[in-house]
């Protein structure tokens, strides 16, 4: 069990392939090695989170830093709580300059769990090089890493906007400046979105109450290039089930939108909830 008193001191996390574990100790290589011993200069004695990307976290103190590697030996295993009930997919057109990279990092700051590219209508931004989604993936792992999330969000594409639409299974939205009628919050009330729901599933005000299983777990969320959607593919998401939505009175960048979308979705879900204390 993770030490109370070391939970609320600040920890650096690190993600690393689980085969590192072994029962007690763990050993660190590669480029969490770099960070740990020349970066961050930690030393023996210090402690440090390791994750297994599998939605366990392993408190661990030092006990050897070398030029290539770090040894440790693990004091605590749980559950990571970073990880929210609601699984939200954003799927992204591509955008010009480091609008990706924006998107990315701060959707994963706030919860989204796995991230789509896609070619629209409008897209300026030509498919990433092979160097370049290494670093997007890299990006990912740090704010993964960085605001306590205990997997890292999975990265696909680039495909094409049809191809998108028609992998949706569940509820999904779509923000669209051209809509006029329905808002995000009255389509996420209606699909039985207007509960808090805290980690335990319990309805927030009903002590023992488990939320409703016909509740949606997965939300899709579909958001435009820098120009947005062609009014043929906001028809042709609607065909496929997808639900446009209104944001508001204000038009929103294309790297804004995806992230004023996925935390209005985990907010409404009571993925904002205070956080109980460890035991």
């Amino acid at each position: 069990m993770i030490s109370q008193g070391h939970r609320f001191s600040v920890m650096h996390r690190f993600f690393i392939p689980p085969e590192w574990l072994r029962e007690d100790e763990v050993t660190i290589r590669g480029r969490q090695a770099h960070q740990i011993g020349h970066v961050l200069r930690l030393k023996r004695g210090d402690r440090i989170i390791v994750l297994d990307n599998a939605g366990y976290e392993y408190e661990t103190a030092l006990l050897e830093v070398t030029r290539d590697r770090v040894r440790g030996r693990i004091e605590g295993r749980r559950r990571c709580t970073g990880e929210p009930a609601l699984e939200v997919t954003l799927y992204q057109a591509l955008l010009k300059g480091d609008g990706i990279e924006t998107v990315l990092q701060k959707c994963t700051e706030i919860g989204v769990s796995a991230f789509v590219l896609f070619e629209g209508g409008r897209c300026v931004a030509r498919p990433p090089r092979a160097l370049r989604l290494e670093r997007w993936r890299a990006i990912l792992t740090e704010a993964a890493e960085q605001s306590g999330r205990g997997r890292v969000p999975g990265l696909e594409g680039v495909i094409t906007f049809t191809e998108a639409c028609e992998r949706v299974s569940g509820l999904a939205i779509m923000p669209w400046e051209g809509e006029t009628k329905r808002g995000i919050r009255e389509v996420l009330q209606s699909a039985g979105f207007p509960f808090s729901i805290a980690a335990s599933g319990e309805v927030k005000g009903s002590p023992g109450k488990v939320a409703q299983p016909t509740l949606p777990r997965k939300l899709s969320i579909f958001i435009g290039p820098e120009g947005g959607f062609t009014g043929e593919e906001v028809e042709f998401a609607r065909g496929k089930g997808i639900t446009p939505v209104s944001l508001g009175k204000r038009i929103l960048r294309a790297e804004t939108a995806g992230l004023v979308t996925a935390a209005l979705a985990l907010y409404q879900w009571g993925e904002m909830e205070a956080i109980p204390k460890y035991v």
